[in-house]
């Protein structure tokens, strides 16, 4: 019967290809960008995927730093198989012990063609006395196309012998190809099929699978065994496995297998390919411990209220209260009228209470009626703000988790508890860093140029009253004197037309009109101050909120994004890994270099 085979993709198929040396090609970008994903993420990737993924970066460039042109294939199966049949039908040679007492083959056996380093087989761990040089003069012509091929025999991997199994287990993730015998009375054997071959999907064009001993069979029966055991494998996620039929008693299929180690000893890249495949089940492992996105920690749900949270926990609205009332106390000062504003110094000042920085209130209050604008004031101590109560604590506590929680929930299980346990500050941290924070907000505003004209009107107002108020007080005195009266300015119609009685005297009109302009002045200037003052405590409300919202980032969300940034690092070098891997450019949000100024790593 003549040898059968799938369509597409596996050893043999015109796959392969040589490639330039590693640290040029996309494999070994891909195994520093896997190194480097596993450096970052560290202990928020799942343990046993990252375990496993360091075994693949160890065994990669284990196995391509020595000799990666040369091929290794190991023959793998049960026992009774007529695995070590076949090697020696392939190697030409009677290399592999057959005998009647199963199991036979107890250590890995190997049969070298050409000149293969030492070092190669002393990375798989083949004893010495185990190996053998396909070297002869008789057939050097037709044995030339396999040189640079180690061929494994494997012992059973249904073996009693525990040492056996382990044997195949270590050889069967480091061979460059696995041959997989199977015979008609074990092809589907559990053993072979849950233990091995299904977790081989990211593996189908390193693998080959030989339905041996097929001369017991007739061709009809040898068929439907051939069909089955192609429908196990596809259910195993196989479909694109290569499968031969071979008889290594009457030599069926053995030139067919031959020829398929040949193309992947010329190609020069079974290596290669083995650790491409061991790579891409690693990242299909690993992909799993990332999301596909990360969120924004300043957007995420209940960011804005942990800056609430925070804006009064640092004492804002108090001190956003005290400097309106400042302001307020200033303004009327300097624009009220003159003979009662020293009324609004018995008031204290309220940023004074707080220890803050005095603003143009304080200054202007403390400052004569007509003094000039003041200046700010940036000198600040530490303030007397009140410090935050249990309860204000207890809202910050609240929301950071929340924004803690808004984050986590977008990631897989070990990035969010990261995410949370970075979301925990020192209270006394926190505390003296609002504090701070307080503290480098200048308070003071210069005073408007309206301040001064106001101040001037109501003086000239004021000595308008004071000179009336004498004036008529000097007529009263001569009046209860008893003595002549100087004539009386007056200010309105002239004497003697039909008005004049509606002329008001001027030291009245002085008194009077003092008096009533100025309350009106004081009445008109203490709307605007307070006007002023307002726009003042929602203009430092913002700035307090800015500065608030930095101690935000520094202590609590800065924490969370470098979770995130981790995050984002580790993700971007497995999609860079497996892109390396299928030829595609990685979506990368910046150079590595780039990340990590900005984690400031």
């Amino acid at each position: 019967m003549s040898a059968s085979t799938t369509t597409a993709g596996g050893p043999g198929a015109g796959g392969w290809a040589d490639e330039p040396d590693l640290p040029t090609t996309p494999l070994g970008t891909a195994l520093a960008e896997l190194e480097h994903a596993l450096d970052v993420g560290g202990d928020a990737l799942d343990p046993a995927a990252a375990a496993s993924a360091r075994q693949v970066l160890e065994r990669a460039r284990g196995r391509l730093a020595s000799d990666p042109g040369a091929s290794v294939v190991a023959l793998a199966g049960a026992t009774g198989s007529g695995k070590s049949s076949l090697f020696n039908a392939v190697a030409g040679l009677t290399v592999a012990t057959v005998g009647v007492r199963r199991p036979t083959t107890s250590h890995p056996t190997a049969c070298v063609w050409g000149d293969v380093p030492d070092e190669l087989l002393d990375w798989l761990e083949v004893p010495r006395r185990h190996r053998t040089e396909r070297v002869s003069e008789l057939d050097a012509d037709t044995e030339a196309v396999l040189e640079g091929l180690v061929l494994l025999d494997l012992p059973d991997y249904d073996s009693t012998t525990v040492s056996n199994r382990l044997q195949v287990d270590r050889l069967v993730e480091m061979a460059d190809l696995v041959v997989w015998v199977a015979d008609p009375q074990k092809y589907a054997d559990a053993a072979l099929h849950d233990g091995y071959l299904r977790h081989l999907a990211d593996h189908q064009d390193v693998v080959l699978v030989v339905l041996n001993q097929v001369d017991t069979l007739d061709d009809a029966s040898a068929a439907v065994c051939e069909a089955d055991l192609r429908r196990l494998l596809a259910a195993d996620g196989l479909d694109r496995v290569r499968l031969l039929t071979t008889s290594a008693r009457t030599g069926q299929g053995v030139g067919a297998l031959r020829r398929v180690l040949t193309d992947l000893v010329q190609a020069r890249s079974a290596a290669r390919r083995r650790s491409e495949a061991d790579v891409a089940a690693a990242l299909r492992a690993l992909e799993g411990s990332v999301a596909e996105s990360e969120p924004d920690v300043e957007q995420t749900d209940g960011a804005e209220q942990l800056v609430d949270a925070l804006a009064v926990a640092a004492g804002v609205p108090a001190i956003t209260d005290a400097v309106r009332g400042s302001e307020v106390r200033a303004g009327r000062a300097r624009t009220g009228w003159p003979y009662t504003r020293w009324l609004s110094r018995l008031r204290p000042d309220p940023l004074k209470r707080l220890h803050l920085g005095l603003g143009s209130a304080s200054q202007g209050a403390a400052g004569e009626v007509g003094a000039g604008p003041s200046t700010p004031s940036t000198s600040l101590t530490r303030t007397s703000v009140p410090v935050p109560t249990p309860s204000q604590r207890a809202q910050v506590s609240t929301a950071a988790r929340r924004v803690a929680d808004a984050a986590a929930d977008q990631l897989p299980a070990r990035w969010g508890d990261e995410v949370r346990a970075a979301a925990g500050p020192a209270e006394a941290d926190l505390a003296d860093a609002l504090d701070q924070a307080v503290q480098t907000v200048p308070l003071a505003a210069p005073s408007p140029r309206w301040w001064s004209a106001a101040a001037a009107l109501q003086l000239v107002l004021a000595l308008c009253v004071a000179v009336g108020a004498l004036w008529l007080l000097a007529l009263g005195v001569l009046g209860w004197l008893q003595l002549p009266q100087p004539p009386l300015p007056r200010v309105g119609p002239a004497p003697g037309s039909e008005y004049a009685s509606l002329a008001v005297p001027l030291p009245t009109l002085l008194l009077v009109g003092g008096v009533l302009l100025g309350w009106l002045v004081a009445l008109v200037a203490g709307r605007a101050v307070r006007g002023r003052a307002e726009r003042l405590r929602r203009d430092l409300r913002e700035r307090l909120r800015e500065a608030v919202a930095v101690v935000a980032r520094e202590q609590l969300l800065d924490a969370v994004a470098d979770v995130l940034d981790r995050h984002r690092e580790t993700r971007e070098s497995l999609a860079a890994a497996r892109s390396q891997l299928v030829g595609a450019p990685p979506a990368r949000s910046g150079s590595r270099l780039g990340r990590l100024v900005r984690r400031g790593r």
